[in-house]
């Protein structure tokens, strides 16, 4: 039996193999012998369509995958060594999107002459971006799942700061957010001369690199008995896993998943030494991204616009890790962090403050404008006159504040994890995968429509997060973890559609943003009753909350049934995510921030963290909608977007407060 198993990935390995070769052969163009292609490498100018297409597209695009996906691998190899995380990547450590992040700002710098200087920009921000998540991790040990989630947040801060370039910049890099999506097609052999030296300029260097990586293994009291400086060895070999990173991306985009699941199958497949394993994740990195690509191929001459590789991979790679989260259990982390705050004992006074902050918040955001002349506070007629254009805004804006914190303090509470929000455990990105399936198949459907399958998505979310989660015993890490996973499937999905050409692109990038712009009066007053309507059912659920947040056996001792109660709380949080992701998209970090806010001023017990959590929500969203229309005025910064690129700060500051 064992034997079996042992077995069955050699022979999954060349089922794949044999299939990636039919595919390339139906790919290919009808092959000319080599006398021909040589003739027409020589004559370019003669030569027949075929031999034309076959030496500057299909061969382009077949080294250029293979080389792509094998410098991945070996960097995807060579991070998880250095770091002794499994599921350690460059896309789950932000490197790519730090990559990427660089090439935009590069682009608007420098338009003309940033394919010069495409490489060192793109090793810069990967370096920068790896810098930043080492250091938020570095106080923890560089614990597995912080250190994943300080990749998360990193990578999510990275695609905001894109995304708000993309709004404001839109025709400058539209052709970028293409390319960035992993795009694999060739017109010919620069790509391939400009990244062929370079990966085999960094594998060397790999290779020159084994033997102090290996001795990695030993750990650091090891490495240093032995002579040899750990933190030089750890900085010069994540300096080489960025720099074959960064290459990638600053020539083909971002390639979803190749730098995990590479290293992955090599230890499926029986590697145990660091050599065998770098081996084996560069071979099966290759391979990888060239049985994909020959996947999109004929997908992508059947589909309007342009399938990008790269989203196709993250799509795959998705169930991949998910798969790997399945078979290893992580080790549990203490809960630890700052010393709680002792309980208020006087809750109701200072729920009350929180309103009160949350009603001059919204009296600001319709009172308070930037004019050319500078600075006004309108009189009540003038609000009164402006109110149809200002108010569904800020209605819309508070409403879903509030349903997002809501949603926050029941996850938070029944993961006993204060870093879990519906942004991190893929939630309101299940909540937006449903709104956007919905709007490319019915344009013309309805505001109500579109939440029922927002609310599908979040649903669907929650289901797989309970069926993953169960083997772990819903353990905090694990469903933190499921929920990246299902947050890196629905944004591949999401990045085909923006890359595919589609007439509703624009659409789902404003509600990438979390724009209020087109709210109307009627859709804000409906989110509104939403919120007003769940409030009271969370707040009389509130002792569930509290017995759950002892843990399920001290739960289920004092008569709660643990699997129902996470069962419905669990279907409540995603119907108020997928409430909220349609006025302000799946990026927010207020379902983070409320419920911290609201525990740190003493509002300890789960039916005053709710009533807190639910004000400070308001007012952040409110305040996050009237800053992104009044700081670049005339310019405007979505609201969601605005609320993300604050609240990454703001999770940044947590994680490294909670692992000091």
């Amino acid at each position: 039996m064992r034997a079996a198993a042992d077995r069955w990935p050699g022979i999954a390995g060349a089922a794949l193999l044999l299939a990636g070769l039919a595919l390339c052969l139906h790919n290919a163009p009808a092959l000319p012998g080599i006398g021909t292609l040589v003739d027409g490498w020589l004559h370019p100018a003669t030569a027949p369509y075929t031999v034309t297409a076959t030496l500057y597209g299909w061969l382009p695009r077949l080294a250029v995958a293979l080389l792509a996906g094998a410098a991945l691998g070996a960097a995807g190899a060579v991070l998880q060594q250095v770091l002794r995380n499994p599921i350690a990547s460059p896309l789950t450590l932000g490197v790519a999107g730090g990559a990427q992040l660089a090439l935009s700002v590069g682009t608007l710098l420098v338009p003309a002459g940033l394919g010069a200087l495409a490489e060192p920009v793109a090793v810069l921000g990967a370096g920068a971006a790896l810098g930043l998540t080492v250091a938020l991790a570095w106080r923890g040990g560089l614990e597995p799942l912080t250190l994943v989630l300080a990749g998360l947040v990193v990578s999510l801060y990275a695609g905001a700061l894109n995304a708000a370039l993309l709004l404001f910049f839109e025709y400058d890099l539209q052709g970028l957010l293409l390319w960035g999506g992993g795009a694999l097609a060739q017109h010919g052999w620069g790509e391939v001369a400009f990244l062929a030296p370079r990966i085999a300029l960094g594998l060397a260097g790999l290779v020159l690199l084994v033997r102090p990586l290996t001795l990695l293994s030993l750990g650091d009291e090891g490495v240093r008995a032995l002579g040899l400086s750990l933190q030089r060895l750890r900085l010069l070999c994540l300096a080489v896993a960025v720099y074959l990173t960064a290459c990638v991306v600053s020539a083909v985009g971002v390639i979803g998943f190749v730098g995990l699941a590479g290293p992955a199958l090599a230890r499926l497949c029986g590697a145990r030494t660091f050599a065998q394993r770098l081996l084996g994740a560069t071979l099966l990195g290759a391979g990888l991204l060239w049985l994909a690509d020959q996947v999109v191929q004929p997908l992508d001459a059947r589909l309007p616009g342009l399938l990008p590789t790269g989203a196709f991979t993250a799509v795959l790679g998705a169930p991949l890790l998910l798969w790997l989260l399945h078979r290893q259990r992580l080790p549990a982390t203490p809960r630890t962090g700052a010393a709680p705050v002792a309980a208020s004992a006087r809750p109701g006074r200072r729920i009350a403050g929180l309103a009160s902050a949350a009603a001059v918040a919204g009296l600001i955001a319709v009172a308070v404008v930037q004019t050319p002349l500078g600075w006004r506070w309108d009189i009540p007629w003038q609000v009164t006159e402006l109110a149809p254009w200002r108010l569904p805004r800020v209605l819309g804006a508070a409403s879903a504040g509030l349903l997002l914190a809501l949603a926050g303090v029941l996850l938070q509470r029944l993961t006993r994890n204060p870093m879990a929000s519906p942004e991190v455990l893929g939630i309101s990105g299940g909540a937006l995968a449903g709104v956007v399936a919905l709007a490319l198949a019915l344009p013309a459907a309805s505001t109500p429509a579109l939440m029922a399958a927002g609310t599908a998505g979040g649903l669907v979310t929650v289901t797989l997060l309970l069926a993953l989660g169960r083997r772990g015993g819903y353990a905090p890490e694990q469903l933190l973890l499921v929920g990246i996973a299902m947050k890196a499937l629905f944004d591949g999905g999401l990045g085909m559609v923006l890359a595919s050409g589609s007439l509703q692109w624009s659409r789902a990038l404003d509600w990438v943003s979390g724009s209020t712009y087109g709210v109307s009066l009627p859709g804000a007053l409906a989110t509104l009753a939403v919120a007003l309507l769940l409030l009271p059912v969370c707040l009389a659920l509130h002792r569930w909350l509290d017995l759950l947040a002892l843990g399920g056996e001290q739960a289920a001792a004092r008569g709660l049934a643990v699997r129902r109660g996470r069962l419905v709380l669990l279907m409540l949080a995603a119907l108020l995510t997928a409430a909220a992701t349609l006025v302000v998209g799946p990026l927010s970090f207020v379902g983070l921030m409320a419920p911290h806010l609201a525990s740190l001023l003493g509002l300890r017990r789960a039916r005053d963290q709710l009533a807190g959590a639910a004000a400070i929500g308001v007012a952040l969203m409110v305040a996050a909608d009237w800053l992104g229309r009044q700081a670049l005025a005339p310019y405007e910064l979505p609201a969601g977007l605005t609320a993300s690129l604050l609240g990454g700060l703001y999770f940044m500051w947590l994680l490294h407060r909670r692992e000091g």
